[in-house]
């Protein structure tokens, strides 16, 4: 599982992809949203603006994401 802090109080979910360095472009993410190849919180999400918040945990390609606050 990786932590990935954010600055500010939510991140959209396409945007945290890009952060992670999980996808490497903003097209890749929705189509691996849109395809239902991410989950947050253990459900699929095809929301590709869906706001993360602290205490988030993203999944993709077995692949753990749990978002943070930076001042954690």
């Amino acid at each position: 599982m990786e932590t990935i802090a954010i600055h500010t109080e939510f991140i959209k979910l396409q945007d945290l992809l890009k952060f992670a360095g999980a996808t490497g472009t903003g097209g890749e993410a929705k189509n691996l949203i849109q395809d239902g190849q991410v989950s947050v919180n253990g459900e699929v999400c095809l929301q590709r603006g869906k706001k993360l918040r602290p205490g988030d945990v993203v999944s993709l390609n077995g692949r753990e994401l749990t978002v943070t606050h930076a001042d954690q």
